[in-house]
Order: structure tokens, then C-alpha cells, then sequence
């Protein structure tokens, strides 16, 4: 999602020397992942409600909508806001990082997310509630731009043990979020936003009172570092098909609860499939594919099926059976897409990987964002089935982006391949898988 890494490695393929006791060497093949000091476990248990924020809120857009006499264009500022500003802060995070360490970033993460969910839960107006998620959009930032940087420098067993425990942690919050914003929501739409807040405080407690302080990095990060890094053409091509991409996921994700028209129970349901199959299909699919198939042709196929899946929402929008089916499925194709987009831009990129999630981070959440509120005002401008046939023509213009870069992703297929066997060591290798998962799938 962002500059997740910043502690851990600052140049590629050099470990931080700022990890203390760095528990990773000698120790990464050995030992259970879920045996932890309970300073890995009160950041596990953080991370799990960050991202259980992904799909949290869409249960209750259709009840925030009548309840607050909104317009859908305007619900869907929820999205727009959280993620325009998380994607600009993806840009500062480093810079901040840097200088303050892990565990004050995490800590002041955390104390923005407990702040501005409870003043979204206690608003009275949709428009505050925007202000407020933006706040809420800052904090998961800087949570999530140190999360598994400060797990690995406090697991034992190693940056293996460490990067699973995260994967876990991960995938449990994407299929919970939308079940407890149900649940929650069926009480009243306040109640997603507090059960954030309360959960949050007992993570940032548990944080404080078991976490040791961390080391500052050794190199400062500069705060146009990521602008620059875009003039890379590879790290480019890849950021703009992430952004076409996310299009065409957000509309999925945000839009498509409305035209379903269930109660606030059943979505949770149903989004609780999506999420099962996001995180089944990135964690354990996707590494498969790609090492059989390379990055760029698993991902020209993954493009053109998620595009058929949106047209098949577009013509069929009014039958909820087919709407319910196929937004499910979408979550295989969400999860091998957030994987592989991930591993291509950590592949292709020239400069440090903390400084490259963040460049990317800053452009695909600017795609994420942007259209949630475009799908509210098509749909109202034209009908509800132009959303999704926008999105999945999104998917196609991503194909023809991805084409122009497909020498520069295949010749980085084949470095990977070398580092897996051996160059550099295994615990490296397991450090660069745990920053592709972090920027990929924590969004």
C-alpha cells in the first residue's frame, strides 16, 4: 500500500542494520510463525482491523444514503476521500518514517484512526463524515506504511515466520470487514465506525504497553523521492495500469452495493465471500500462476476474465442473483491482480522499494479513489449499469499499458527467478516477498 518497508531494508537487497537483535538471522527456517512476543501479536491484532477497513463501511452505503438523505455520488465520497488522502500521504510516509522511527509512526497511525473514527460515528451529516474518513485515510497511511516493518524487526523465527504471520493477518481482515460492518450496521450505521474506534484503542494500548521503541533508519528519506522515481519508465507503465486497475476494483467494491439492493446483513454476506475470495486467491493463487505463466500473461488473462466478469454486472445489473455471483467471483480476480501488480513494480523498479511503494501507492489510490464518485454520477447521469461497462473498459486500456512495458516485466520475471534460487539469501528473498504483499494487498 505504501511505503511499508522503510525500516526494514533501504536499499535493495541490503538489510537494515536498525533492527536490534535482528531475530531474521539464523532463525528464518525455524520456529512456528504464531508462536510471537506478544508485542507481534498487539500489532497483528492492529493490522487486522486496518484492513478489515476495506470492506467495513460498504454494508451500510445504502442505509447512509436514506438515513442521511444523501445522494450515492455523495456516499461514495466516503471512498474518494479516504483514499485521495492516503494516496497523497503515501508520499510523506517515508519522509516521516525515516525520521521518527517504526513505532512512533505506528503509534500516531493508530492514534489518528481511533480520533477520526469515532467523530464519523458520531457525525451527523454525510459531510462530515467525508472530513472525517479523509482524517481516518491519513492514519491508516502511516499505520500501514510501518505494520510489517515493525512486525519483522520484533518476530522470531525469522522474516519467513514474520511474513506469514502478516499474510494471516491480512487475509483475516479483508473477509471479516464487511461481516462485523453488517453485524454492526444492523444495530445502526454508527456502529461500524465505533466498533473501529474501540478495537483501535485496544491495539494502540497493547501497542504502547508491549512494543519497544524502535530504531531510527539510517538514511532519511526525502520527500520528493517518490515523485522523481516516477520518471523510471517501468515503475511508470506499472503505477498507470495499477491505476486503470483500481478503477475498475473500486467501482466493484464501492459502487455495486446499491443496485443489489439488500439489507445491511445480507451485504455483509455477500461482501464477506468477496473478501474470502480476494485473500484466498492473493495469498495462495496468484504465486502459482505467475511462476508458471510470468507476470505479464497471467495478468493479460486476469485483466480480460475480470473485464468479462464486469460486463456480465453491466447487462445484468437488474437480476440480483447474477449481480450477487459475479461481484463474488471479481474477489479471485482482485486478489491474483493486487499480487502480481505488487511483485511487477517491485521487480521493475531501480530505486529503493520503500521509495517505489510509495510512487505507486500515491498513483493507483488516485484511480481507487477518483472512481467510487465517478460511478455515483454516471449512474445518475446515465443508469446504473455505466458504471461497470466504465470499469471494465478501464480493465482493457490496463491491458494496453501493461503491453508497452512487457519486455521490461519479463526481463524482471527472470531476475526474480534467479534471486529465488539463491541470490541473495533466503532471508532477503522473504523480505522483498513481505513488502510486495504489504503494498499490494493492504489497501
Amino acid at each position: 500500500m505504501s511505503s511499508s518497508n522503510t525500516d526494514v531494508q533501504t536499499q535493495p537487497h541490503t538489510p537494515d542494520p536498525g533492527h536490534g537483535d535482528n531475530h531474521s538471522h539464523g532463525h528464518a527456517a525455524t520456529g512456528s510463525p504464531f508462536r510471537q512476543p506478544r508485542a507481534v501479536w498487539a500489532v497483528a491484532f492492529a493490522c487486522v482491523v486496518s484492513f478489515m477497513g476495506i470492506g467495513l463501511v460498504d454494508p451500510i452505503l445504502p442505509a447512509l444514503s436514506s438515513q442521511l438523505h444523501a445522494s450515492t455520488s455523495n456516499v461514495e465520497l466516503l471512498f474518494t476521500s479516504y483514499l485521495v488522502v492516503t494516496a497523497v500521504a503515501m508520499l510523506v510516509t517515508g519522509w516521516v518514517s525515516s525520521r521518527i522511527g517504526g513505532k512512533r509512526t505506528l503509534i500516531a497511525g493508530l492514534v489518528l484512526i481511533v480520533l477520526f473514527s469515532a467523530l464519523a460515528g458520531s457525525s451527523h451529516t454525510i459531510a462530515q463524515i467525508i472530513d472525517f474518513r479523509a482524517g481516518w485515510g491519513l492514519g491508516n497511511a502511516l499505520f500501514i506504511a510501518t505494520s510489517l516493518a515493525v512486525i519483522v524487526g520484533a518476530a522470531s523465527g525469522g522474516f519467513n515466520g514474520a511474513i506469514i504471520l502478516y499474510e494471516t493477518a491480512l487475509g483475516v481482515g479483508i473477509a471479516l470487514g464487511p461481516l462485523v460492518g453488517g453485524l454492526l450496521g444492523g444495530i445502526s450505521w454508527r456502529g461500524p465506525f465505533f466498533g473501529v474506534t474501540v478495537l483501535m484503542a485496544i491495539s494502540l494500548t497493547a501497542t504502547l504497553v508491549f512494543l519497544d521503541q524502535t530504531p531510527k533508519p539510517t538514511r532519511k528519506i526525502g520527500l520528493t523521492e517518490p515523485l522523481r522515481a516516477l520518471r523510471h519508465r517501468g515503475l511508470a507503465t506499472v503505477s498507470i495500469v495499477a491505476l486503470f486497475y483500481n478503477w475498475a476494483f473500486f467501482t466493484v467494491l464501492a459502487y455495486s452495493p446499491f443496485p443489489m439492493n439488500l439489507g445491511i446483513h445480507e451485504l455483509g454476506f455477500v461482501f464477506t465471500g468477496w473478501g474470502l475470495f480476494v485473500a484466498i486467491f492473493a495469498v495462495l493463487v496468484a504465486p502459482r500462476l505467475q511462476a508458471r505463466f510470468g507476470t505479464a500473461r497471467t495478468q493479460y488473462a486476469n485483466f480480460s476474465l475480470m473485464a468479462l466478469d464486469l460486463l456480465v454486472i453491466a447487462l445484468w445489473t437488474d437480476h440480483k442473483a447474477v449481480l450477487i455471483v459475479a461481484v463474488i467471483v471479481s474477489g479471485a480476480f482482485i486478489g491474483v491482480s493486487n499480487t502480481l501488480m505488487t511483485q511487477a513494480v517491485m521487480q521493475v523498479s531501480p530505486v529503493d522499494r520503500s521509495v517505489a511503494s510509495a510512487a505507486y501507492g500515491f498513483v493507483r489510490f488516485i484511480g481507487g479513489g477518483l472512481a467510487p464518485y465517478f460511478a455515483g454520477k454516471l449512474a445518475a447521469h446515465y443508469n446504473v449499469h455505466v458504471p461497470f461497462y466504465v470499469g471494465a473498459a478501464m480493465l482493457i486500456v490496463a491491458i494496453g499499458v501493461l503491453a508497452t512495458g512487457h519486455q521490461l516485466i519479463a526481463a524482471a520475471d527472470g531476475g526474480e527467478t534467479a534471486d529465488a534460487a539463491g541470490e541473495p539469501g533466503d532471508e532477503e528473498t522473504a523480505e522483498e516477498t513481505g513488502e510486495m504483499i504489504s503494498v499490494g494487498l493492504a489497501d
